[in-house]
């Protein structure tokens, strides 16, 4: 059983998803203000392990991710 920590009440508690056998997975995209550090990949690894997971379970997992489009200021 997944078991995930809940920052609100400070438990770990057992995953039970809103709709049965589907679930949503919103998530944070790439920073385009600087290079990828080794934080940016723990939190796609993370994610990626956590919807792979949950598809090995059976649930059909629909995942979003931000990808927000702003003034490169990589170059300045």
């Amino acid at each position: 059983m997944l078991r995930l920590f809940n920052t609100l009440t400070r438990t770990i508690e057992p995953f039970t998803p809103l709709e049965d056998e589907k679930v949503k997975m919103y998530t944070c995209g790439p920073s385009t203000y600087q290079r990828p550090h080794i934080g940016n990949h723990r939190t796609f690894l993370f994610e990626d392990i956590l919807q792979r997971y949950l598809e090995y379970s059976g649930y059909s997992v629909l995942r979003l991710m931000t990808l927000t489009d702003v003034e490169d200021k990589a170059n300045e």
